[in-house]
């Protein structure tokens, strides 16, 4: 650990706020708490409240995997990793089933998690009402009074304009039956992972400055009507270039040089290890 920095980069007193909001956050399932977010190394809006989760959890015994858009080697990822072990000594992975604690962009791995790991996501808007309503104070309101209309009329709309939902990432969900929640920007074909998992989910909006939580075993359930059930991104009759696999998320790849079209698995970690398979 450098010795320049305080373990894990922030103070105590610091880490011991966010830990609290965090307990209230898993007491309150799908409850946005807020907090009092930190100046990091980082502009706000860059993965700030995933980052300060990460540092507030985090402790010698663990060890951290960090993934963008399911890839270890993107830039975000790499440079969280080098952040967090520079300033905590803990060792990283790039193993789903090896990591205790995990931060993420954009994706859920596709190993499944189990009660000894904690998935850190990172959220740019929290709030999954902004999109009907703007102002804070009222949006609040309607958490209260679980007046989710709005949301249904937009998802409504949709299926009357384009005869389908099209919102493809950060779909809403109903936490326990009772508060709407955005789970960040991740596809519609991870949403469903949510639902009854045995790891607990923590989402950080450092711009925001809200915490919130999907505890172990919680009923999510993504907003849809009864007469046309909610459906996940299918890539049928395609298959990853690299493994062959052809039930995990695919990234479409464009070659411009050939004008080909190519798939390959989104989670490089769980990608690399079907190969060595």
């Amino acid at each position: 650990m450098n010795p320049h920095y305080n373990y894990a980069f922030l103070d105590e007193g610091s880490k011991r706020e966010i830990r609290r909001a965090t307990l209230k956050a898993v007491a309150i399932p799908g409850y946005q708490v807020p907090f009092g977010s930190r100046e990091l190394p980082i502009g706000r809006g860059w993965g700030t409240g995933g980052i300060q989760l990460t540092l507030s959890l985090i402790g010698p015994a663990d060890v951290l995997k960090v993934i963008d858009q399911g890839s270890d080697e993107s830039v975000n990822a790499v440079n969280i990793k080098k952040f967090v072990a520079l300033c905590t000594d803990v060792p990283t992975t790039t193993r789903t089933q090896d990591a205790s604690l995990i931060q993420t962009r954009h994706r859920i791995p596709e190993v499944p998690l189990t009660n000894r790991q904690i998935l850190v996501l990172q959220v740019p808007t929290p709030e999954p009402l902004r999109v009907v309503e703007p102002r804070e104070e009222l949006t609040k309101k309607m958490h209260a009074e679980m007046d989710y209309a709005p949301m249904w009329l937009l998802l409504y709309e949709s299926l009357i304009r384009y005869h389908s939902v099209t919102i493809a990432a950060e779909y809403p969900c109903m936490v326990e039956n009772r508060y709407l929640m955005n789970p960040s920007p991740i596809p519609r074909f991870d949403t469903p992972k949510l639902h009854q998992a045995q790891c607990l989910y923590l989402f950080g909006a450092g711009r925001e400055k809200k915490i919130y939580a999907i505890p172990p075993h919680t009923n999510v359930s993504p907003l849809a009507f009864s007469d046309v059930p909610f459906r996940c991104e299918s890539f049928p009759g395609k298959r990853c270039r690299l493994c062959g696999s052809g039930d995990t998320y695919l990234d479409e790849l464009f070659d411009a040089a050939t004008g080909e079209r190519v798939y390959q698995c989104s989670d490089t970690s769980y990608c690399q290890e079907r190969r060595s398979q």
